[in-house]
Order: structure tokens, then sequence, then C-alpha cells
């Protein structure tokens, strides 16, 4: 093996291996950072926990349905501006429930 390809091989694997540890990192700084937020979800773009008769992820029935989450920024979910002067929730709200 000449000592231009050796080096090579070396860059690639000092790059792959930055690389998938940055993507570790900052995967595990974005969990940190992110809160379930009920109440704000639009019909079948909820995270999970859409209620009683539904599975998980997408399969909130309405809009703003209060007992399913979707993950936000942490600080922001009480604080988003939503129609009719709702407000997001850190737990499950009673509101907006599919008849």
């Amino acid at each position: 093996m000449s000592k231009f390809t050796m080096n090579s091989a070396a860059l690639a694997a000092a790059v792959t291996m930055a690389v998938s540890g940055a993507t570790l990192v900052s995967g595990h700084a974005v969990a940190q950072e992110q809160e379930k937020c009920f109440g704000i979800s639009l019909a079948g773009k909820n995270d999970c926990a859409a209620g009683p008769g539904t599975t998980c992820a997408g399969t909130s029935k309405v809009d703003y349905q209060g007992n399913a989450w979707t993950y936000v920024a942490k600080g922001s979910c009480t604080t988003m501006a939503l129609p009719d002067g709702r407000m997001g929730s850190l737990t499950a709200l009673e509101r907006d429930l599919p008849a």
C-alpha cells in the first residue's frame, strides 16, 4: 500500500468518526432542548399520544387536539400563538378532542 493511499484512508476514517460523533452529540443536545407540547398539532401531524382509539405519531384526528403532543423548543410551548385563544400545554388537555 502506498503512503498516499494510507494517508487518504486515515483521513477518510478521521472524517467519518468526526461526522458520526457530531451527529450523536447534536442529536443528544436536541433531545435535551425540546419538550412535549400538547394541543398544538394539526390533524395527523402530532408526534405521539393522540388519546384513546389512536396509536401514535400522525394519528390525531382534529386540529389542536388536546391530548396529542408535538416536540417544540424547550420553553416555547405555553407562549405559542394559536387560533381562537388556544394555548399549548405541558400536560394533556380536555379540549378539542375528536367526537
